[in-house]
């Protein structure tokens, strides 16, 4: 089947996420007939080679989303404020990969293989969920589904790169220092992050959180459809570049074997279960990097929850790729093909049938 051809935006094309953004529409093959790099006034004027060919940057303002298909967003909450309402003003359909819109009642926030039949009734403006949600909840989705879920706790060790391409050259720089002798600078954590693990990602709550391991609870209960699901979480920095590793203590409602767990997570798309430790094979950040798939491993029973109900087991997965990129893309697959670009209101217009 033929696929139209369509204007695409990409905000925030000379970031780290909207740089992934641009190889996965290629990777994939996405029906792009007109891409439109669009980015900060300050990034405004450069040019960026995309499939070998030259591409001008252009200011993000609300004129520069007219005509546009879908527009995907990684440009920062303030810039996904001011500027999704006015691309879906002009037709657009954004995916925001930013935290502006995830809570709002009215924006579906979709993983592709968890809840896509949610961005149906969209208005114009979906949210992706944040790297360490994503990784997460097609495990937890195959539990909800087949045994039932009681409470989550997990347990994060992050990637630099989901900071930044400051995070990441602080890193490098941090570690060459080392070498050499020199004292580290540390200028985008509050401390070294090199050789270090830092239980501080985004700033705390009043709660004694952090906004991101309350965003892991608050939206895994939104994709999941449970929003009375107990979960709780720590968010740690570590020094590596790009993978996200969790650790994941599961109760269930129904006894559930690791076995049984194995296949229920092997059969969700896009999940690959690595899980043998006569060979030292689990789930790696290094093996992770690059790839599109969300790894799961060292799957066994948790002895301090009665009945066979409880798991643990590890999750690793690319957090600039499906936990960004690749599922925006993903998602705006999934649009094309079933024909939901256009908002739901456009889609069904009042007294037409749905």
């Amino acid at each position: 089947m033929s696929r139209p051809a369509l204007t695409v935006a990409v905000v925030g094309a000379t970031g780290v996420v909207g740089g992934t953004m641009l190889r996965m529409l290629r990777e994939r093959d996405f029906p792009v007939g007109e891409l439109r790099l669009l980015a900060s006034a300050r990034s405004a004027g450069r040019t960026l080679d995309v499939d070998g060919q030259p591409h001008e940057v252009l200011e993000a303002t609300p004129e520069a989303f007219e005509g546009v298909d879908i527009a995907l967003f990684s440009a920062g909450g303030d810039t996904s404020k001011a500027l999704a309402p006015e691309a879906a003003k002009r037709g657009a359909t954004v995916i925001d990969n930013s935290s502006a819109w995830r809570m709002d009642a009215d924006v579906p926030l979709v993983v592709s293989q968890v809840n896509p039949d949610d961005l149906e009734a969209h208005q114009g403006i979906i949210a992706n969920p944040n790297c360490s949600t994503m990784q997460l909840v097609p495990i937890l989705m195959a539990l909800r589904d087949a045994v039932g879920l009681e409470r989550v706790v997990v347990d994060t060790y992050q990637a630099v790169s989901g900071t930044g391409g400051k995070a990441i050259k602080e890193l490098q720089a941090q570690v060459e220092a080392h070498v050499a002798g020199e004292s580290p600078v540390a200028a985008v954590y509050p401390h070294q992050i090199a050789f270090n693990a830092l239980p501080q990602v985004d700033v705390f709550l009043d709660n004694g959180y952090t906004k991101e391991e309350w965003k892991l609870v608050t939206e895994s209960r939104k994709i999941l459809h449970l929003p009375d699901l107990r979960i709780s979480s720590t968010a740690v920095r570590i020094p590596v570049f790009v993978a996200h590793s969790e650790a994941v203590h599961v109760e269930t409602r129904q006894p559930i074997t690791p076995d049984r767990a194995r296949t229920l997570f092997a059969a969700v798309p896009g999940v690959v279960v690595q899980d043998d430790p006569s060979t030292s094979t689990y789930p790696l950040a290094t093996e992770a990097a690059g790839s599109d798939e969300v790894y799961v491993g060292r799957v066994r029973q948790d002895p301090s929850i009665p009945d066979g109900r409880g798991l643990a087991f590890w999750v690793v997965s690319d957090n600039l790729r499906k936990g960004a990129a690749t599922n925006a893309v993903q998602l705006a697959e999934i649009l094309v093909e079933r024909g939901w670009v256009r908002a739901a209101s456009s889609r069904h217009p009042a007294g037409s049938p749905a």
